[in-house]
């Protein structure tokens, strides 16, 4: 009997294969059995009771490579006890949503002993993932075999074994029968329609689920401006009176369609149940390190590094270092412009079509030269956050995200404002608009999903090839998945998908009063990038764990404050505007007070819509009010009940007293 992930668990040595891991070369036999023994043992002796087999039989280890490969799985009750343990929320009888327990499990809409459907996939795999980050040494002092890797009580043993280069990776397997049936709906026929964002939540998880549930949103919202930008962009182009019109509705439209999404996500993230999820207390990140001590707060051993370290090391280091990298842009910035002065003094004096086709060529140079400074930037930007060795991944993502989106900014934007408000040339700036958007649209398609789609398939010929060759009697099916999928790249979150969107945004907001056309190439590229990001996530990447959420994030907030600032730009190019001066020919100051009064005066608008249009629809706020009630009931309930039997408790407590 072959062993695919349709299969039921039944038992030890059949069970469905969820999670591998893999070990380095010539990883001790001691080593290995050593953490069999510790994922397999009960829960009670610090275990995490899961199924665990190598992928080969010792026979087909004699015969075949990857004899480092071995599956993780779990029992079916093992999978619902974890899934309260993790505080799963799910769907009640009465349509109320409630954290899952295993006592009141026949309460959950769709819960049946006979239902092996009840947890999503992703689900079980975040449950597994779980379970082994949780596996903690008791009073080992060392990974048996490696001396090196030092232990202390409470240590998660996955995290030093990755650490320590014994483990080289950890991933969840592909369904590929349920990943058919996602394909089918999701990308393979291009049309236009709404992405079954529920199906993609119960493959992929949650965060990923919320990315193209964001990604589809953002590209139906941007219709309405390309509907109205094309024919501003050909028949009113100098109109003054429409021109203000289009940069006001550009205004509140930025403002409505974030604070709607939230409304939107609180909706989904409700439905999901990640809503309700409570959060957890955050375990220090694998790569943070210091001298062992006593934590404060948990009073649990754990690496103590001083905050004073960590400080010094971002203003003496980090800030020096990001500030080095803004000027050098700056400094490629005008070598750009340098061209741009170039080609135009070339043209005037030729004034062929072959120098007019020249004109475009120093922004697309610029426009490819950003992507490689963004792109290297990105990895000198990780290692010097890691170096800060900050505790917390919240804190590590948060300094990350920081950096980058700063040195983006600039680096993407610089030569836009430099045009606008210092050269306060136009022309030149929607053409360097036009070609920077443009340019950067192809070369993400082509980096992130076409370059590897078409490497991927390349190594699968080689793997089928070689399974094909082989004259034993194994699963082959299995066996192939397996060694497929270990090879495919690994995908580092939608930390780059959200960077952008992020930037497009930027380019379709920013300075819509001068291109109007931006909005209808941010949504032929948006309907391209659902599908070649589909693509990439079910044929490019191994499959990512689930990582439950119930927002984007700090996204929101960085979409806001875009959106704050492209006020200010567009106020500020209408004042700019030949009209606009007409008016006032001789009093400048007027000019600027009336910009920045009208410039105040739509923040003021921004901030009233935020304000005004809830973060959650009114039957969300309901139920989350009821359930804090209930809880609340709840545990009043509880408290009488134990003064209650205090009380009784008190005449035997007195009656024996007398007696004595």
């Amino acid at each position: 009997m072959k062993v695919t992930l349709s299969a039921l668990d039944t038992s030890e040595s059949s069970f469905t294969p969820l999670v591998v891991i893999e070990f380095a070369q010539d990883v001790k036999e001691e080593t290995k059995e050593w953490l069999k023994n510790r994922i397999i043992a009960p829960k009670k002796d610090g275990g995490a009771q899961l199924l665990f087999r190598p992928l080969l039989n010792k026979y087909e280890q004699e015969t075949l490579e990857n004899k480092n490969l071995y599956l993780v799985g779990a029992s079916k009750i093992r999978m619902l006890l974890g899934a309260e343990a993790v505080g799963l929320v799910k769907e009640c009888n009465d349509n109320t949503m409630r954290a899952f327990t295993y006592r009141t499990r026949q309460n959950f809409k769709g819960f049946d002993d006979t239902n092996d459907d009840f947890l999503t996939m992703a689900e079980c795999q975040f449950i597994i993932k779980h379970e082994l980050e949780n596996l903690r040494a008791k009073d080992e002092k060392m990974i048996p075999g490696y001396p090196q890797a030092k232990l202390y009580p409470g240590k998660s043993l996955l995290r030093r074994l990755l650490t320590s280069g014994i483990v080289i990776q950890v991933f969840p397997l592909h369904d590929n029968e349920a990943l058919k049936k996602l394909e089918d709906t999701w990308y393979t026929r291009f049309a236009l329609k709404y992405q079954p964002v529920d199906s993609i939540r119960g493959y992929f998880g949650e965060t990923i689920a919320l990315y193209f549930g964001f990604l589809e949103y953002f590209t139906f919202a941007l219709i309405p401006m390309a509907v109205i930008g094309l024919p501003y962009y050909l028949f009113v182009w100098e109109d003054y009176d429409k021109y203000v019109i289009f940069a006001s509705f550009n205004l509140i439209w930025s403002t409505l369609i974030l604070e709607v999404w939230k409304r939107g996500c609180a909706n989904m993230t409700y439905r999901w149940g990640t809503l309700l999820m409570k959060r957890k207390f955050e375990e220090p990140r694998p790569g943070f390190h210091g001298v062992l001590g006593i934590n404060s707060i948990t009073g649990k051993e754990e690496p103590l590094y001083p905050s004073y370290k960590r400080q010094l090391r971002i203003y003496l280091v980090s800030l020096p270092f990001v500030c080095l990298c803004l000027y050098f842009s700056l400094y490629v910035m005008m070598i750009y412009f340098d061209l741009e002065v170039w080609a135009l003094g070339l043209h005037e004096n030729s004034g062929s079509e072959w120098t007019s086709v020249l004109l475009y060529v120093p922004s697309i140079i610029y426009a490819i030269v950003i992507e490689i400074m963004n792109r290297l930037y990105r990895y000198a930007a990780e290692f010097l956050t890691s170096w800060e060795n900050h505790r917390l991944e919240s804190a590590y993502q948060n300094h990350l995200i920081l950096k980058v989106l700063v040195f983006n900014f600039l680096n993407c934007f610089a030569s836009l404002f430099y045009i606008a408000f210092v050269l306060k040339d136009m022309k030149l700036l929607r053409q360097s608009l036009a070609t920077l958007l443009i340019t950067s649209q192809i070369l993400n398609q082509i980096v992130e999903s076409l370059l590897p789609y078409w490497l991927q398939r390349k190594h699968g010929v080689r793997v089928k090839r070689k399974v094909q060759a082989l004259k034993v009697d194994i699963d082959a099916t299995l066996y192939e998945q397996v060694i497929l999928e270990k090879e495919m790249g690994t995908y580092l979150g939608t930390f780059d998908d959200y960077l952008e969107l992020f930037l497009q945004f930027g380019y379709v907001s920013l300075f819509s009063c001068v291109y109007p056309l931006a909005a209808a190439f941010a949504v032929l590229n948006n309907f391209t990038e659902v599908n070649s990001d589909a693509l990439k996530m079910c044929r490019v990447f191994k499959r990512p764990f689930s990582e439950p959420s119930a927002s984007i994030g700090v996204w929101q907030l960085a979409f806001e404050t875009m959106s704050v600032i492209s006020v200010v730009t567009n106020c500020a190019l209408i004042g700019m505007s030949p009209q606009v001066n007409a008016i006032f020919p001789e009093s400048k100051a007027d000019l600027i007070l009336i910009v920045v009064a009208v410039e105040h005066a739509l923040l003021a608008l921004k901030f009233i819509l935020a304000f005004a249009i809830p973060d959650k629809p009114r039957h969300i706020q309901m139920k989350l009010a009821r359930l804090e009630f209930e809880s609340l009931e709840a545990l009043k309930q509880q408290q009488m009940k134990l003064v209650t039997e205090n009380l009784k408790e008190e005449p035997k407590e007195s009656g024996k007293e007398k007696a004595t």
